[in-house]
């Protein structure tokens, strides 16, 4: 009540339209959907919540062949397994704050309004758009991979040095990552996808983030980002998957990398995740996919990054600037370009073995390149990224 008995609204309070509104509603219903109730809740140093959700209530559990199921036991890891490799455990900013997720949770990072209502419908948010083809020319999607194919594949390993590049528009993002594929590129895509990525629409800033995606229809109506969708089955208490990775690479500075591994149980036929030497991070049920079921057709290494400028129109368009790995040519080398080393597959028999037969693809060298190598220490490697647009990427 104001002095002179008239009503007055709250100084904070807001008056939505009626559309707005309603989209609000369902946006709030969506996120009591997928935020599952906590048992403890962390804050993170860069403003994320990480709930520590019991794992019998993670989202894989609200799929019709998963109801009332439990979380399965470790695999047998493939034969060939280095686990004493030497390496720097680049890890995540909200272990950071000493606090951890007690046993038989798993800590999943909290979706927000702000997260959805970036997204330009809840359909779409948390969802690859579909636009796969091999020939990505005509795509704004652009790509520096190395693959293999030919053959039967049931996993790969690689270790992916961590950078933060800079994504300069929302709907744009950059990552590093593996795919695990099956099936042509047409409608009946499956794949599996794991490595960090920067995505300022998905998360709200240019963090690398620790990433998954799977799908089994070429990105039409299957799969999601992460945890956003009922899928993949998370094990582990000690990682978020979707939440940022710390510390990261810097030019001419220390470099960081995390090892992603992807494999097939021989036992169950489910795809599991492990990252870096010890932490098993889940799996993918195989009822998900159709193609993957079996195995695998190609598997892809590399850099992606989204160019919203190519589908623009009109002639006057100009190349992005998001920088794909660390924004600097392969040529530059070890410590100013992005890599990938120690690349290798698992073959049938559930043996780690280098690869044979290894292309490389570029969709625009002159924006962004590649360039392979191979020695004992770092078994297949390549270089990789750069800086979008330059003179010679107009």
């Amino acid at each position: 009540m104001s002095d002179s008995g008239h009503h007055r609204p709250p100084a904070n309070q807001t008056f939505w339209p009626h559309k707005e509104l309603q989209r609000l509603k369902r946006v709030r219903a969506y996120l009591r959907k997928i935020n599952k109730p906590a048992v403890k809740t962390i804050q993170s140093p860069d403003g994320d919540m990480i709930d520590c959700v019991s794992s019998h209530l993670q989202p894989a559990f609200d799929h019709p062949q998963l109801k009332e199921q439990k979380p399965l036991e470790a695999p047998e890891r493939p034969k060939g397994w280095d686990s004493v490799e030497a390496v720097t455990e680049s890890f995540q900013l909200w272990t950071n704050s000493g606090e951890s997720c007690p046993e038989g949770t798993i800590p999943i990072r909290r979706t927000t309004e702000t997260d959805v209502l970036r997204a330009n419908s809840i359909k779409k948010f948390g969802r690859k758009l579909p636009r796969v083809r091999h020939d990505t020319m005509s795509s704004d999607h652009e790509h520096a991979v190395a693959y293999v194919n030919g053959e039967e594949y049931y996993g790969a390993k690689a270790s992916i040095n961590v950078w933060a590049p800079s994504v300069t528009d929302q709907y744009e993002f950059s990552l590093s990552q593996l795919w695990v594929i099956s099936g042509t590129f047409g409608n009946d895509l499956n794949t599996i996808e794991a490595g960090w990525q920067v995505s300022p629409q998905l998360y709200g800033d240019n963090y690398p983030r620790f990433f998954t995606y799977w799908t089994s229809d070429a990105y039409q109506s299957t799969g999601c980002y992460n945890l956003l969708c009922s899928g993949f089955v998370q094990i582990n208490n000690k990682i978020a998957i979707g939440a940022a990775i710390s510390p990261r690479s810097s030019y001419s500075g220390t470099q960081f990398d995390i090892g992603i591994t992807v494999w097939k149980d021989p036992k169950h036929g489910h795809w599991w995740l492990q990252f870096g030497p010890r932490l098993l991070v889940g799996y993918w049920p195989s009822f998900l996919f159709s193609h993957l079921k079996s195995h695998a057709s190609m598997i892809q290494f590399g850099g992606e990054i989204v160019n919203t400028r190519s589908s623009l129109g009109g002639s006057s368009r100009s190349h992005t600037s998001t920088q794909m790995g660390s924004g600097h040519f392969a040529d530059e080398g070890f410590g100013k370009a992005s890599y990938f080393r120690n690349l290798q597959v698992v073959d049938w028999d559930n043996n780690l073995i280098p690869l044979s037969n290894l292309h490389f693809l570029a969709d625009h060298p002159t924006c962004y390149d590649i360039r392979a190598g191979t020695n004992t220490l770092w078994g297949d490697y390549f270089y990789f990224g750069g800086p979008g647009r330059n003179v010679r990427c107009p």
